[in-house]
């Protein structure tokens, strides 16, 4: 089984969502980068439910950090993160444990482990794993920032309904993402945030669910991160955003909307500024060939609506092997993009970290 992501700074992941605890292990960070506990615990609140449109479980992610950490700085040793789970109702499971939920894991986790995994919420595929990789991201966020590497996520779409893009020029950036500091719904238009929802509120008292975009933007990455073919910047972040639950899509840039512009549309015009080059446009996303070219990063993922739905759905007892019907019990959200944009932001720092270090050395992460 392969929890580990990165090759110079790594991450790994352990735990299930209704076992002891959860955690992530940090390997090859430089010895020296400050721990904020007070920034991970922020983190960790963003990516918390709230309100109608999550999930009741409550969980106060009280984290431990028990190596690789002393006097508030990093050793250069590993990094273990361990959370705790607490608010589990692991009998609302054990009642279908047969019956695979659609949309769900539970099929293929019994195909592949013949059993032996842990089904109570999902198990290891669960969404409360992502807690580990926040508390693990918010480390790897305030290392790049002191490199002045930003980088923020918004709900551009959810329910049928749109946010305005990010800005497309670094200042606007820049204001985006303050207006977007510690939003728990990160979009940018208030009205667009009270239609989804409104939407959302709608699909859950209709036993549904919803699914959503959102936009990343990355600001001061110094050009020329990245390799060609197989370990293109793009190929590393679609890698580990895919890994991110209900992730079934990603572009960079203008992405399949370049399908159908013509190459005098598409290119992005090269300039110098202030003995910088730049690009006029920012079509591509900022990176070409696979390597960043100093424009801001801008990509987007879609999050498929949850699967888990309080409505009665035609599956399989996985025991019996004969066709069955499941109706969920439990507590689940009826929309995760907007828990998942904190999620997004901290994988593609850890990602950013890794490919750093690849460039420079693990050792430029310091202070």
């Amino acid at each position: 089984m392969k929890n580990t992501f990165g090759q110079s700074v790594a991450v790994t992941l352990f735990g299930e969502s209704h076992g002891t605890a959860i955690g992530a292990v940090l390997d090859g960070l430089a010895p020296g980068i400050p721990v904020d506990e007070g920034f991970i615990t922020a983190q960790l609140d963003l990516r918390r439910p709230f309100g109608k449109i999550s999930t009741a479980r409550q969980e106060a992610d009280p984290f431990q950090i028990v190596s690789g950490c002393f006097e508030g700085k990093t050793t250069g040793t590993p990094l273990t993160i361990l959370i705790p789970n607490g608010d589990t109702n692991s009998r609302d499971y054990s009642k279908t444990k047969d019956l695979a939920r659609p949309g769900h894991a539970d099929l293929t986790a019994q195909l592949k482990y013949h059993g032996y995994q842990d089904f109570r919420g999902g198990g290891h595929f669960s969404g409360r794993i992502t807690a580990a990789l926040v508390a693990a991201g918010a480390i790897a966020i305030q290392a790049l920032a002191r490199k002045g590497i930003t980088l923020r996520s918004h709900i551009r779409a959810c329910a049928g309904v749109e946010d305005r893009a990010f800005a497309g020029d670094e200042a606007g950036l820049q204001a985006d993402f303050e207006a977007l500091r510690g939003a728990k719904f990160p979009v940018l238009n208030e009205q667009a945030a009270e239609q989804m929802k409104a939407r959302i509120v709608e699909a859950k008292e209709q036993n549904d669910s919803v699914g959503g975009i959102l936009e990343t933007a990355i600001c001061g990455l110094p050009a020329g991160v990245g390799e060609p073919w197989f370990d293109t910047l793009e190929s590393l972040l679609a890698h580990m955003l895919f890994a991110v639950p209900a992730v079934k899509g990603v572009e960079f840039g203008d992405g399949f909307g370049l399908a159908g512009m013509r190459g005098s549309a598409a290119n992005d015009p090269y300039r110098v500024e202030n003995g910088r080059y730049i690009t006029t446009s920012n079509h591509n996303g900022g990176i070409n060939g696979g390597i960043s070219n100093g424009m801001p990063i801008v990509f987007r993922c879609a999050f498929k609506p949850t699967p888990s739905i309080f409505r009665e759905q035609e599956t399989v007892d996985m025991a019996k092997q004969e066709n069955a019907t499941l109706a969920l019990e439990g507590r689940h959200d009826p929309v995760i993009v907007h828990r998942a944009a904190v999620v997004v932001d901290s994988v593609t720092a850890l990602v950013l970290c890794d490919a750093l270090a690849l460039r420079y050395g693990t050792d430029w992460l310091a202070e």
